[in-house]
């Protein structure tokens, strides 16, 4: 299949660069102009995208080459991008970096795999002609860089005119400089040790995102943003072999401030097949929704929310025993710890052994591949999924039923697995392998038989 899908594609010279607060320019501006713009991230990302998803009013997608085959990233982009005036794709990291030190899943490698005109953000702050050093080291890196445009962050308006006109007489029509912003302290936004603070954590959200999208008007090319885009070319996919959608189930979904890290794709997949998500809150809710038939409690900051997860005993109890009774539950990373005996000194569900505790860094964090070691509830032995994982606490239990490696070759045991149940610090995208989803929904289903439910 070939779709139109007008895209570009904002990169980083590295990271702390400004490409967030520059996607986030970008988005709003397009936005109060009325444009009906779609936001995607690259890697393995859940807070940058919440605030394209504040932004736009719609999901945000993940892109990701580790999760995904080529085929799959173009898929997902035409999937969320068509019929949209614009699809902006924020990079992660430094343009080329990758695994080690190689490009591979790289956002080069995704502007590549999906054909997409790139805007590179340089931090201009403290320099002048260097900027342009960057710029042309960028450029001619790789012999077909993708690079079209360049925003210059952090840089004065004085200054901007003259680094423009430098930039095109530098380049020529190879790359277009397409503005710059000023240093804007008062739009910056916190940061903890997995990124971002959530969108929903930032009280003045609103007003830096107006701030944002009046300094975007004043002083980036947004026309020329969206001529970029409109010279990108068709995007052409394969569609996956899906199962056509089978009888409904519901699904329980754990949404709140503890529990908010999902993929909107992933989540889609499953309604594909037929699920009914049923969001509900860990922290608030005194009982799970019902005649429920799966439950899914993704990853978030549990251990920030500890005396409201622990004073709902209703629901830590109603959880604990929908395990034991076997409901098809998968518990990722925030999730998994909610299921154990404790976070810290706050008790917690007690579904399973182990006491969770803050390691004091990341622990065996980035991409791995989650190998099963026995029939479980997603996949049978010797099935894999790509994954990552990416967290401070640790557990004195966290599963041998998977086998987790990186691709170096590190590896170790990861997460439970049984007929009934996944549990652990890995987290995965159900598009990197549908079968996973196909396994939970198909567990769902039996589930709502068992209960002899319509």
């Amino acid at each position: 299949m070939r779709e139109t899908i007008p895209r570009f594609l904002i990169a980083g010279t590295g990271s702390g660069c400004g490409k967030t607060t520059v996607t986030a320019a970008v988005l709003r501006a397009l936005v109060d102009r009325g444009t009906d713009a779609a936001g995607f991230k690259c890697g393995p990302d859940y807070i940058d995208p919440m605030f394209h998803s504040r932004i736009t009013g719609t999901p945000c997608a993940s892109l990701d080459p580790f999760f995904f085959s080529e085929n799959t990233l173009r898929l997902l982009l035409a999937k969320s991008g068509l019929g949209r005036t614009v699809s902006v794709i924020e990079g992660v990291m430094g343009y080329y970096d990758g695994l080690g030190l190689g490009d591979e899943c790289s956002t080069f490698s995704v502007a590549r795999a999906t054909r997409s005109p790139v805007v590179l953000v340089v931090n201009a702050r403290g320099t002048a002609l260097s900027a342009l050093a960057v710029l042309r080291g960028f450029w001619d890196f790789r012999p077909d860089s993708g690079i079209r445009g360049v925003i210059f962050n952090g840089c004065s308006a004085m200054l901007y005119p003259r680094l423009a006109a430098a930039a095109a007489a530098e380049f020529g029509a190879d790359v277009r400089p397409l503005g710059y912003l000023p240093p804007l302290p008062e739009c910056s936004l916190e940061s903890r040790h997995l990124g971002l603070v959530t969108a929903d954590e930032v009280a003045d959200l609103e007003k830096k995102l107006q701030l944002l999208s009046r300094q975007a008007e004043q002083s980036l090319d947004l026309d020329g943003l969206l001529e970029l885009a409109g010279a990108a070319p068709e995007v052409d996919y394969d569609p996956l072999p899906l199962p056509p959608p089978g009888e409904k189930v519901r699904v329980a979904v754990a949404r709140d401030a503890a529990f908010c890290f999902y993929y909107a794709d992933s989540l889609d997949l499953l309604r594909l097949l037929g699920a009914e998500l049923v969001p509900f809150s860990p922290m608030a809710d005194r009982a799970l929704p019902e005649e429920i038939d799966g439950l899914y409690l993704g990853g978030g900051y549990p251990e920030l929310h500890t005396g409201a997860l622990r004073g709902n005993r209703a629901m830590l109890r109603a959880v604990k025993a929908a395990v034991a009774e076997g409901l098809p539950v998968i518990a990722e990373c925030g999730g998994f710890m909610y299921l154990t005996e404790a976070i810290g000194e706050a008790p917690m569900a007690g579904a399973l052994p182990g006491r969770c505790f803050d390691a004091g860094r990341l622990t065996r964090f980035g991409y791995i591949r989650l190998q099963a070691e026995r029939d479980n509830l997603l996949c049978p032995a010797g099935e894999s999924i790509p994954a990552h994982e990416f967290h401070h606490w640790d557990c004195t239990a966290s599963g041998t039923d998977f086998l987790a490696e990186k691709p170096g070759g590190r590896a170790w045991k990861a997460a439970v697995g049984t007929q009934t149940l996944y549990a652990g610090f890995p987290h995965f995208h159900f598009y990197a392998n549908p079968a996973f989803a196909q396994r939970f929904y198909e567990a769902c289903l039996k589930e709502k038989h068992r209960h002899g439910r319509d």
